[in-house]
């Protein structure tokens, strides 16, 4: 069952919480104790707050600007260069020369793109996607799985890594300058098994396990 996402102050939300939901990984008495949490307190849902897509490249500096040119075309943001923050020989890399580019989506832009995203991977995520605060990460063997995305051969193909950060309200206060927190409660992260369930009550997503 996926429930329809809104958007609000910039990140993705589930509407509302259904009163029973099948999850494809999580036992159905875990599935009940989130649910309950979640109507608990509004405060306690979590939400994607943003999504980060990285193209490592190594150190050809024509390909990185051919992958700065896709992220611009798929996303129509500018994306950021980063450099290599050591020397390592093996690779011909040396420390501050250009290696990827990444841009990051925020709101609508980021649903939207987490659709196709999801689409290219046949909406299943592996367990080990998910880290022990709820974050997500994955990747695209090749951009032309994207839905709607043709071959240019002026770009070529190139695979990228997909990071989706969820969140709880509250987190921005620990970015603020003034703020003397040093970090989030433990009682207030996000659970890898709350991660699972939002991504599918939002996006219908199969979750499959480690071998």
């Amino acid at each position: 069952m996926t429930v329809e996402a809104i958007i609000r102050n910039n990140t993705i939300i589930p509407k509302s919480i259904p009163e029973r939901c099948d999850s494809s990984i999580l036992e159905q008495s875990d599935v009940n104790k989130i649910i309950s949490l979640w109507k608990s307190n509004p405060m306690l849902v979590p939400r994607i707050a943003r999504i980060v897509i990285n193209i490592s490249i190594g150190g050809s500096s024509e390909r990185l600007e051919k992958a700065v040119k896709l992220l611009n075309q798929l996303t129509g943001l500018e994306p950021s260069i980063r450099r290599a923050k050591k020397t390592i020989r093996e690779f011909g890399i040396s420390r501050r020369q250009p290696i990827a580019a990444i841009v990051t989506l925020r709101g609508s832009t980021a649903y939207e793109f987490l659709k196709k995203a999801l689409s290219a991977v046949n909406n299943i995520l592996k367990e080990e996607s998910f880290d022990d605060y709820g974050n997500i990460s994955f990747g695209i063997r090749e951009h032309l799985l994207l839905p709607g995305v043709r071959y240019d051969p002026d770009i070529g193909i190139f695979g990228m890594d997909v990071a989706i950060t969820i969140e709880r309200p509250g987190y921005r206060v620990l970015r603020r300058r003034r703020c003397r927190v040093n970090n989030i409660p433990r009682r207030h992260r996000v659970t890898k098994y709350e991660s699972m369930l939002l991504m599918e009550i939002l996006f219908g997503v199969k979750i499959s396990r480690s071998r």
